[in-house]
């Protein structure tokens, strides 16, 4: 760095609020983020120290895992920054604190706080609320014509007819309440993405995945579950499928996240294509990974709307596609999954010929560890 660039200014050019304290738990440095946020409070940290902003950090808190102290020990033992989170005036700003060695021996604490991401938290309460108001008022007007249709049932009119009718309202009411509940299961993943527990889940999920059964075990699941949206015509998904795996090929991956990724790129190639045309798994070793591909023979994606695959609530927007129902969040969830696994995921299309989805996931490799907890079950 330029030695006549002041710190400070570094600083004071940065959108997250930096404290720093020293071994003595003294303030030693702030920036103008940080006074912004703090304000006053600031006054009482640079007086008192650590331990103001251990008083104002732990406001509200009573949970002695979360203490900012707790935090500060697990960062000074650690290589890494630490995440944890501060209530001030109602909201949660969400923090970094770090240790910092120098030279001579010093430890120092560095304390980041971010700004809350409001705009990107208003368009998903946005949708969200749309989508979930729509889905009521459907289903309190058509529960409201079931009432009324038994209530002004003619004596003249069979049963059967009337079944029928209410039968037909059911659906709908069964339609809108699976969307509702496809679109909490996608708030729920969206949530661990952005919070960053997606990373501890994976971790602590990881396992050995022999492909040939995880494969074999997918497709026959998809018999038992509601993979396309109700809406869509019944069909047998399965006899489109054509699998090539070859036998000894495993993953290090989580089974829960990596099924549900499959499922979502199988919902997308079975929606996106006509019924006739195969759909292709195909797995194959490439060097210290393994990829899954997924193609179909569907509409393709133009090549203008490629920037919008991987986007949160965007859809491409060619008749075929905005003709079925979608949220647009499928592929962005799969995608942060798949690197919360150490993988990538991308395509390939070609408009009216197809689209082929890749996954590239770490293959398996017996550690000195679990080589021993096998020997012993």
């Amino acid at each position: 760095m330029d030695k006549n660039l002041d710190l400070q200014v570094v600083l004071d050019g940065l959108g997250q609020g930096v404290l720093i304290f020293d071994d003595n738990n003294k303030l030693v440095l702030d920036n103008l983020a940080a006074r912004t946020t703090l304000g006053t409070d600031l006054n009482l940290i640079r007086r008192d120290g650590w331990q103001a902003a251990e008083t104002l950090f732990n406001a509200q808190q009573t949970d002695p895992d979360k203490m900012v102290q707790t935090y500060r020990d697990q960062a000074l033992q650690s290589a890494h920054p630490v995440r944890f989170y501060i209530l001030r005036s109602g909201e949660y700003i969400p923090c970094w604190i770090a240790g910092l060695n120098t030279t001579d021996g010093k430890v120092y604490t560095m304390v980041t706080l971010d700004s809350p991401d409001w705009a990107a938290l208003n368009e998903l309460v946005g949708k969200f609320h749309s989508e979930v108001s729509e889905a009521i008022q459907s289903t309190q007007g058509h529960i409201d014509l079931i009432e009324q249709t038994i209530a002004h049932h003619k004596p003249q009119e069979s049963l059967d007819t009337l079944t029928k009718r209410v039968m037909g309202f059911s659906r709908l009411i069964n339609i809108h309440m699976a969307r509702v509940a496809r679109l909490m299961d996608m708030l729920d993943r969206l949530q661990k993405i952005r919070t960053g527990e997606i990373k501890t889940l994976v971790k602590s999920r990881r396992r050995k995945i022999d492909l040939v059964n995880f494969i074999e075990d997918l497709v026959e699941e998809l018999d038992e579950i509601s993979l396309v949206d109700p809406e869509t015509d019944a069909h047998d998904h399965r006899s489109r499928l054509m699998v090539n795996v070859p036998n000894g090929l495993a993953v290090s991956a989580s089974s829960t996240h990596l099924t549900r990724i499959l499922q979502d790129i199988l919902r997308n190639a079975i929606m996106y294509s006509m019924k006739a045309t195969p759909i292709r798994i195909t797995v194959e070793a490439k060097g210290q990974n393994i990829q899954i591909a997924i193609t179909d023979e569907g509409y393709g994606i133009r090549e203008r709307e490629r920037d919008r695959v991987f986007q949160a609530f965007k859809r491409a927007r060619q008749p075929q596609i905005i003709s079925e129902f979608g949220y647009g969040l499928n592929l962005y969830l799969c995608k942060h999954e798949v690197e919360a696994m150490n993988g990538q995921l991308w395509f390939e299309s070609t408009e009216n010929v197809g689209t082929t989805f890749y996954i590239m996931l770490p293959a398996w490799r017996e550690s000195p560890d679990s080589a021993s907890s096998a020997s012993k079950t």
